[in-house]
């Protein structure tokens, strides 16, 4: 694939900021999920998360899961979606635990589970004000009762999603929802939950703050621990890396050309309808790089002075006017990638993938 864009991945730096997040949340005795999904359960990144001390592992795509067994990644996985009730087999042979939120798809899984002898873990998802998944607050109990009756599974805990629909912010007020149903449920029922899943890398914010609920000992992290920010908060995370993904595509034209489009305009290739505003002729590079092989709003330019003025399928024009040095056909310009831009770069099959640093296989166990 030479001459393709490339993701250069960090192996080193990713460890240590997974060693760092559970560092932090063990303090609190939180304990780690390291979610996969967001780099397309690459194998080599979640070696390098295991190496930080990451032990259980989740992802929202069976077929990631799938592919870790496949090759031998053994630690204890979670479904991060509700599973599909085409796909209850896969979940219980492959996966330890999943989310759920439905009572039916509780009911087949436990029907699997038990045709092939094993217990299968539940996390019963709450809604306290996302509206992404989960059951309604005045459900729970009723919805837990009858999981308590179904062979072949186990009603580990509840948890709950923050941020990645309604952008909720997680607080002290809607985890403790949870803690409060915790002990409502154990009262009524005589039953102990182990888990309390208390949201992602956007409640990180409040174990720093020393803001975390007490009860809430789990906490799925993929963006922290990727790319060191919190897209929900706003904010990039003092304590973590952010240079752990670097994206570089080569410069394949380099014109003067004016900054208005000349003549009658339409909706360009994708049905939209680009504003542009006349500065004058710039100097533009024009990238090996389109939407059909990642999400371009996905990426920013490493060099402050390169603006990204948009894109096709198949090419991504930067202003470079303002650039100090002199850039050339053949070059390469670097970007850095928000949590999106990495999801999709990750599952690009025109993307390769190149990685940094190998001190972290000497952790391993194998």
């Amino acid at each position: 694939m030479e001459g393709c864009p490339v993701l250069e991945i960090n192996l080193d730096k990713i460890t240590e900021n997974a060693n760092r997040v559970v560092m932090r949340c063990q303090e609190k005795g939180i304990n780690v999920l390291g979610v996969t999904k967001g780099f397309s359960a690459i194998h080599q990144i979640v070696t390098a998360m295991i190496a930080g001390g990451v032990h259980h592992l989740a992802d929202a795509r069976m077929e990631n899961i799938l592919e870790l067994r496949k090759r031998d990644i053994y630690n204890p996985m979670t479904l991060l979606r509700i599973p599909r009730l085409s796909n209850v087999e896969n979940v219980v042979q492959y996966a330890d635990t999943s989310v759920n939120s439905e009572i039916s798809v509780i009911a087949a899984l436990g029907k699997v589970a038990t045709r092939i002898k094993k217990t299968h873990n539940i996390i019963l998802m709450v809604d306290v004000g996302d509206l992404r998944e989960g059951v309604m607050q005045e459900d729970v109990l009723d919805i837990a009762m009858k999981i308590q009756k179904i062979p072949g599974v186990k009603l580990i805990g509840l948890g709950t999603n923050m941020g990645c629909f309604g952008g909720v912010l997680p607080s002290v007020g809607n985890l403790g929802v949870l803690i409060s149903l915790k002990k409502t449920l154990e009262q009524q029922m005589n039953y102990k939950l182990d888990v309390i899943s208390g949201g992602g890398t956007s409640s990180l914010l409040l174990v720093e703050n020393n803001m975390i609920p007490e009860g809430i000992n789990q906490l799925r992290i993929g963006e922290g621990i990727l790319l060191g920010t919190d897209t929900t908060n706003n904010r990039i995370i003092p304590w973590l890396h952010q240079d752990t993904f670097r994206l570089s595509a080569e410069v394949i034209e380099v014109k003067d050309k004016p900054s208005m489009p000349m003549g009658e305009r339409g909706k360009d290739a994708f049905g939209n309808v680009t504003e542009f505003i006349d500065i004058g002729t710039r100097k533009r590079a024009i990238l090996a790089l389109g939407k059909q092989d990642m999400y371009l709003e996905g990426l920013f330019p490493l060099e402050e002075k390169y603006k990204i003025l948009g894109g096709s399928s198949d090419h991504t024009i930067v202003d470079i006017t303002d650039k100090d040095t002199t850039i050339n056909i053949g070059d390469k310009i670097f970007f850095g990638l928000t949590y999106p831009g990495l999801l999709s770069a990750s599952d690009s099959r025109c993307i390769e993938k190149k990685f940094k640093g190998r001190g972290y296989l000497s952790k391993l166990n194998y």
